[in-house]
Parts: C-alpha cells; structure tokens; sequence
C-alpha cells in the first residue's frame, strides 16, 4: 500500500451516534481503526468498530443522564482507516500518520481494532504535543511483556514500549482492572517504574464514588503531580469479566463490573484528556450485544464527560 492510498473510508452506512461523516467544522470525531493482525487468542477485533457504531444507535438523543449533554452536535464519524493488514509495523506507521491528520483537526475517540492500535496513537499525541502524556488504562492483561509470544511486538506489548520510548509519563501512569496470568516482572513493571497497577482483586466489591475514592484520588494527585499533563485513556474492553464483556479475544475472568468503569469515567470526567481509545471489541464472540453496547456506552460517556468538562470551565 502506497502512501497515496493510505486514507480514511466508510466500510458501513453507520456512523457513531448516527452523527453526520466527515465534517470538519466538528470539535469532537470519531476513528475506526479495524485491525487485529497482532492478537495472540481469538481474532476479530477488525469488526470491533461497525459493532460499537451499531450499538451506540440506541444512545436516542445521546443526552447523558450524568451530564446532562449530547455529543451530537459537535461530533462527527471520520470513518475508518484503510490500513494494510499483513505488517504489523507497516500498520502502525500508518495508524500513526493518519492519527496525527486527524488529531490536528480533531479532538479524536478511536474505536478499534486490537490493542497494538494504542502504540501508534500515542506516537501521534506525542508528537502533537511534543511532550510525554499521562495514561490511564484499563485492562485485564498488563501489556508490558518484552516480547510477544517470539515477536518483538504485540497487543501485549504497547504499555511497555511506549514507557521505553518516553510516550508517555511513568509516574503518571495508572492500570485498571489487571488480573491476568503473567510473570511477576510483567504484571508489575508499571509499579516498578514508579506508577500505579490497580488489581482487579484489589477492587472487588468497590463500584460506588465512596468505595472507589481511594483509587479516584490517586489517579488525580498523579497527574497534578506531573504537571497535569495531556491525559490518555485507553480502555481494552476485557477490563471487564466476560460476564459483561463475552465479546473479546482474550476473556479473563474476575475482571471489573460495569458499573465499576462507569463510575471511574463518570467521576474523572474533568481530567485534560488529550484523546482516547477504545478496543478489543470482538463482535462474532458476544452476545445479545453486551460487549459492544458496554464499548459505545464507554465512548458516549467519556465524549459527554469532555463536554460537561469544557462548560464547567466556561
């Protein structure tokens, strides 16, 4: 694939939110991003996309009941990247020019696509910004393995390398939700850099503001520690128990309730959020739509939390 051909394309008649495509007078838009050639278990992430957009459909008016505001008229459906599928580097670099297009017309929420997608996104904030951003992930598996099942590079592998490549801030770094199996130098490589790892086990029983306060004030005295810097937030759908997100190519039970996300975004909704992901969303595996209709409810919330953000500045 020529660089000339590397571009956005509407693979569906959907678009998030049934929102108008491809206006750029629009401050807030929507990214596809249908790749999955770097997952380890079960493909099909490339769908993800088509099935978080067809899920936010019954979002209605997409009027929050938290925020009480709709995304709708200042958003809009860029459509998906038409990426080449075979080479994981060849697919990053242009993720990551196209990423970068976007973000300087856009404030940008891309859907995807398997986690190795987040790499080539944060390349694209840090060269946007031209520093290094705070990160906040959710996620089952903790991402910072070396290597890959024998390949240099994953979707298990993005959180690590984007440490190393100083994408983004170690102390202001923060998971959410990990449990998976994995060495013990992986699982805790964030803590030993200096961030933090919040266990899905050291949640269990926590979905309220109260309960959940402790891991709220940490995550918001880091980044005012840091400076406040542009903020990140990446969320692999399997953060969930597989009784809420079936949908995924990697399930891993004991994972977060969905109330548990909910909170978390609904209450850090104020945070200087620079972008946002959201991924693994693996619809030939789901049923009755929960998984992508937790996906869309994600994206919705975080896009109406940036707007009550925004009013709540002036």
């Amino acid at each position: 694939m020529s660089s000339q051909e590397i571009n956005f394309a509407y693979l569906s008649d959907n678009s998030f939110l049934k929102v108008p495509k491809n206006q750029v007078d629009k401050h807030y838009a929507i990214v596809g991003v249908p790749y999955d050639g770097a997952v380890t278990n079960r493909p099909g992430a490339r769908f993800g996309p088509d099935a978080i957009r067809r899920s936010s459909h019954m979002l209605c008016d997409g009027t929050h009941p938290c925020f009480d505001v709709s995304p709708i008229d200042i958003l809009t459906d860029l459509g998906d990247m038409v990426l080449p599928n075979t080479a994981l580097e060849a697919a990053r670099r242009a993720m990551e020019k196209l990423a970068f297009e976007a973000m300087q017309k856009h404030h940008v929420c891309f859907i995807g696509g398997d986690h190795s997608i987040t790499l080539s996104l944060l390349r694209a904030q840090r060269k946007l910004h031209g520093k290094p951003l705070a990160l906040i992930h959710f996620d089952a598996h903790c991402d910072t393995w070396q290597d890959h099942f024998g390949e240099p590079s994953g979707h298990g592998t993005w959180t690590y390398e984007a440490i190393q490549e100083g994408l983004v801030i170690p102390e202001a770094t923060v998971q959410i939700g990990i449990r998976s199996a994995g060495e013990k130098a992986a699982r805790e490589y964030v803590n030993t850099v200096g961030g933090r790892v919040f266990t899905a086990r050291e949640l269990r029983g926590r979905e309220n503001v109260e309960q959940l306060k402790f891991l709220l004030d940490e995550v918001r005295n880091r980044i005012i520690k840091a400076g406040t810097p542009p903020t990140y937030l990446t969320i692999d759908i399997d953060c969930l128990d597989p009784a809420f997100a079936p949908g995924t190519g990697t399930p891993e039970p004991g994972g977060l309730n969905t109330n548990q996300v909910m909170t978390i975004l609904e209450e850090l909704y104020d945070l200087p959020y620079a972008g946002m992901d959201c991924v693994e969303v693996a619809p030939i595996y789901d049923h009755a739509e929960l998984t992508s209709n937790a996906a869309a409810n994600f994206v919705w919330t975080h896009l109406c939390g940036l707007i009550a953000a925004k009013n709540k500045r002036g």
